[in-house]
């Protein structure tokens, strides 16, 4: 299923994901179309189980799909849509059609059927007619709210010129709401997001360091190229061993990522790739030089993306501190075994 993913996945990219289409919905410009064929594909409602309308596929059969999103620049919130389905999914609601975001981060509680609260850094959330989160109350709960029934907007965006909206809600009512189900942490969306923003990264670099190959065996400086020099070898061969690095904890993270998102490959596979986002980025851009900081260079499209998502959905010091925090928790003698079984302590002492 993975190949068939990927491959669809890619041709379809290839056609319609192109420089321009990437710098027009930067400007704000909804791409349609592009939208329309992600539609009609399916992709959206991949990881939603069969019984529920969708292909039932899983995270690692999915990885792929995440990381050409990065690679491509996708100015869709597809790998959004994929993960609010599946939670819908996991809490045995059925999938939405179109475009769907979440709220990681906020105040939002439930009370007498109603959510009140801020939904903050929405991705894509102008964009969407419906947003996923998890509300406080006697339960954590899954709450699908209408983005036209906020009582309040505030329309931001990253550095990448991508929509990272905040809503306000005054006892809404949510189009659903279901409470979590056992085994499923109330933050279930912040660890989604990394995990989606880690493969997004890995494809980012992945793109990055094919564009920065090229582009040293061709550009000719004192009469060879300026990648037979060692000092440029040396360079791209650190962001080729990040990119590397981030490429396997994204899949690590998605291939254990099964019933539930596996906590422990999540936060190593994020810390990886917020680190190798500023390394990246910084390599590709002093081997291209002047060229590679010009708008109608295609690097930027990929950098400002970099710098914006290594510090969406948790920051590098945040699941460093979560990972270290989880280890020492457990002490030294559950270090290893914990390792080994790719589960953390949580707070509470449980296994996650």
């Amino acid at each position: 299923m993975r190949e068939i993913f990927d491959s669809t996945v890619e041709r379809l990219f290839a056609d319609l994901v192109t420089p321009d289409a990437v710098r027009a919905a930067d400007t704000g410009h909804w791409p349609a179309e592009l939208w329309a064929a992600l539609e009609e594909s399916g992709f959206g409602l991949a990881a939603v189980p069969e019984a529920l309308g969708g292909a039932g596929a899983s995270w690692a059969d999915l990885c792929g799909v995440v990381r050409l999103c990065g690679r491509y620049a996708l100015p869709l919130p597809l790998p959004e849509t994929l993960l609010a389905n599946w939670l819908l999914g996991v809490c045995g609601q059925p999938a939405q059609a179109g475009p769907l975001s979440f709220a990681a981060r906020g105040s939002l509680k439930l009370a007498a059927g109603k959510v009140s609260g801020v939904a903050v850094d929405v991705p894509w959330g102008r964009n969407v007619p419906a947003l996923v989160a998890i509300a406080a109350g006697e339960v954590p709960t899954l709450v699908l709210l209408p983005v036209e029934g906020a009582s309040a907007c505030t329309l931001r965006s990253n550095t990448a010129g991508e929509a990272r909206d905040e809503f306000v809600y005054e006892s809404a009512v949510p189009l659903l709401a279901v409470p979590l189900p056992a085994g499923v942490p109330a933050d279930v969306l912040l660890l989604g997001g990394a995990m989606l923003r880690s493969a997004q990264i890995a494809g980012a670099l992945q793109g990055m360091l094919e564009m920065t190959i090229t582009y040293a065996n061709e550009r000719v400086q004192f009469g060879k190229a300026i990648g037979s020099f060692q000092a440029i070898q040396h360079q791209i061969a650190v962001l080729s061993e990040h990119t590397a690095a981030s490429v396997m904890g994204a899949e690590a993270a998605f291939a254990e990522s099964v019933e539930t998102l596996a906590r422990l490959p999540v936060t190593a596979a994020k810390v990886c790739a917020s680190e190798a986002a500023g390394i990246g980025a910084s390599v590709a851009h002093g081997v291209h030089g002047a060229i590679g900081f010009t708008h109608e260079h295609a690097l930027h499209l990929g950098t400002r993306r970099l710098w914006s998502w290594r510090s969406e959905f948790g920051t590098l010091t945040y699941w460093s501190g979560e990972l270290g925090r989880a280890l020492c928790q457990g002490g030294a003698a559950a270090f290893w075994p914990s390792l080994v079984a790719g589960q953390l302590e949580t707070q509470a002492g449980a296994r996650a």
